[in-house]
């Protein structure tokens, strides 16, 4: 693993690496990089190139996971590869990063997720157990690409075990009266509509971020045709989350009309422009302000789309009925997600079908 300096024109010594590597398609490749301070920065790079370049398990986790995310690069959504990217820089690598993928067994595993339950912030407070349920699956994930294309005999995951919920034991929701208690509180009407769309229709942020004056249809409906994301300053328009995510739904006449007033107002914006040009993290922080402001309990944004389907099912809407409002991809998802807000639904099921065989009525002689 040879590493050879040469002179700038400025009298300054610098290194680089030169070798040749068999690539996937068997084809001998030549990798000349300069510009490394020291020898050893230069042999690093070999070293950690030709890693990648391995096939089976002894390959470094982190190199592993640097072949993981470019291949997955190409198959999911930025704002997916992003979310990704977090966990495995802050959960992941700190304690697998150095040690080769055949050397992480069992026990390994379940020191990490004991590490990752033991956990409490400055507040005392663990992490959720929906956040553990997914750390711990992005970990199963890559060692199931291990053992998929390097050869790893089994994933080390699955005999560990599993942590955390796949869903929150309570949902935070607002009734309809909590959420007109906090969007009266907000003082600047572009947050307040934004809020009112979020809560009156159950899009997600992404989506309300996502709309255009040619979306909003004179049939007092809503076209949710794309996604919205910023990841790394970059503004992407992306393709909704799932097919059914891409629907039209209709509006309220109240909201219909708040709308076509806010964009009446918009100085030169044309069919295609965005409406609202605020962030998600905009949107996090205010709820949050406001919702202290007004006296409430804490809830996300994202937790407006669940008060709206909470309202649906109060106001007696089907699952199927409500899962294509809100986009679900079968109303499997809208049932997984809602079960625990029909509690008294089996009752009156039995209250209706009771109603069917009344007593009858002993007729006077």
């Amino acid at each position: 693993m040879p590493a050879y300096k040469y002179t700038l024109k400025n009298g300054k010594t610098m290194w680089y690496a030169n070798f040749y590597y068999t690539d996937w398609t068997g084809k001998k490749k030549h990798i000349c990089k300069r510009g490394f301070k020291t020898q050893r920065e230069a042999k690093e790079y070999e070293r950690s190139f030709m890693e990648q370049e391995k096939n089976t398990s002894d390959i470094l986790f982190s190199s592993l996971v640097e072949n993981y995310l470019e291949d997955m690069s190409h198959r999911l959504k930025p704002t997916t590869m992003e979310n990704k990217r977090f966990i495995i820089q802050g959960k992941l690598l700190p304690y697998f990063g150095n040690l080769k993928v055949c050397d992480i067994d069992t026990i390994k595993v379940r020191k990490w997720q004991n590490e990752l339950i033991s956990y409490r912030d400055d507040a005392g407070k663990p992490f959720s157990q929906t956040y553990l349920k997914t750390v711990n699956n992005q970990l199963s994930a890559i060692m199931n690409y291990a053992v998929a294309h390097y050869q790893l005999p089994s994933n080390p995951c699955r005999a560990a075990g599993s942590i955390g919920k796949s869903k929150a034991d309570e949902m935070h929701i607002w009734t309809q009266e909590q959420y007109e208690q906090f969007s009266n509180a907000i003082q600047k009407s572009s947050v307040k509509l934004a809020f009112d769309v979020l809560f009156y229709t159950g899009m997600r942020s992404g989506e309300l971020l996502a709309l255009t004056p040619a979306d909003i249809l004179s049939t007092k409906r809503i076209d949710i045709n794309k996604n919205y994301a910023k990841i790394k300053g970059e503004e992407l328009f992306l393709e909704p989350k799932t097919p059914k995510a891409k629907r039209c739904i209709s509006i309220p006449d109240f909201l219909y009309d708040d709308i076509q007033e806010y964009v009446s107002k918009l100085y030169g914006i044309e069919k295609g422009d965005r409406i609202f040009y605020f962030t998600k993290s905009a949107l996090d922080k205010e709820i949050k302000r406001v919702a202290e402001k007004a006296g409430l309990p804490p809830i996300r944004v994202h937790d407006l789309r669940h008060s709206h389907a909470s309202m649906l099912i109060e106001m007696g809407f089907t699952p199927l009925e409500i899962a294509e409002r809100l986009g679900h991809e079968s109303v499997k998802t809208t049932l997984d997600t809602y079960s625990h807000l029909y509690p008294d639904k089996d009752q009156q099921l039995a209250d209706r079908l009771n109603q069917l065989r009344t007593p009858k009525q002993e007729q006077p002689e």
